[in-house]
């Protein structure tokens, strides 16, 4: 599957009213889940995607961080050059979301030292375009983790697409009641965030990212997993049939201004 289907484009405007109708201004998600903004930047490789990292790691991330918004999590391609580079954004609120940008402009200390890239030219611009989805925490992980801060660590970014909303929130319970999450944790796999696709493209579908020390313990952790008995018990467990259409999966290093 080609890189630019797993996220698209997605209008987060009316995302304050939203907020105030389903939580409340301001308030924390049910059982204080976490909402994942899952960015793809569009940008050419070399001195743009440079440039990029050097504004998020001096303008954006501080300033994302000084309004409430980390770990802030930024990712290269492992394996290829993807035509861009992932970020990750947890938000405590809906709220957060739909006004981040709003701040961020707002913000003299992010507009000085972000200038040089937030004032590119028309004609050569900072980057292509922004593709996102918003992503709604798990109840069994409500909260983002960091698996591993080792040099060289490695993730996994995967999405599960469901052909019906039903049998996508069957895949939901089959990591949360199921104890799907929990055989992950216990078999080496493990978890940075799991969310429900609330807005985005190819819905309706799950994404999760895991973490590793290295690349080694990638492939031993999913060889374990495998063999496991719980996972064969599990997958053959006729109430979670068919409930996966198409699975994205996509190895990832963190940038260097990576906090995550």
């Amino acid at each position: 599957m080609k890189r630019r289907e797993f996220l698209a484009a997605s209008c987060l405007g009316g995302l304050a009213s939203l907020a105030n109708t389903a939580c409340g201004q301001g308030d924390p998600s049910p059982a204080g889940k976490e909402y994942y903004e899952l960015r793809f930047y569009r940008v050419e490789a070399g001195p743009k995607q440079a440039a990029l990292c050097d504004f998020l790691a001096d303008a954006a991330i501080p300033a994302l961080n000084r309004i409430g918004i980390e770990p802030v999590g930024v990712f290269l391609g492992l394996e290829e050059n993807l035509g861009g580079l992932y970020m990750l954004l947890p938000h405590p609120t809906l709220e957060s979301v739909a006004t981040a940008n709003t701040r961020l402009l707002s913000d003299p200390e992010f507009l000085a030292a972000g200038a040089a890239f937030l004032d590119a030219p028309k004609p050569d611009p900072a980057y292509q375009r922004i593709e996102s989805s918003l992503l709604l925490a798990f109840d069994h992980m409500p909260r983002l983790e960091r698996p591993s801060d080792k040099p060289g660590r490695v993730f996994q970014l995967r999405r599960y697409e469901s052909h019906s909303a039903k049998k996508a929130k069957k895949k939901i319970e089959m990591f949360n009641e199921g104890g799907e999450i929990a055989l992950f944790r216990r078999t080496g796999l493990n978890p940075v965030f799991f969310g429900e696709a609330l807005v985005g493209s190819r819905l309706p579908n799950l994404t999760y990212m895991l973490g590793f020390g290295d690349r080694p313990s990638l492939e031993k952790a999913w060889k374990t997993f495998l063999a496991d008995p719980e996972w064969d018990r599990l997958k053959r467990d006729p109430q979670y049939k068919d409930t996966v259409s198409n699975i994205t999966n996509i190895l990832l290093k963190p940038a260097e201004c990576s906090q995550i």
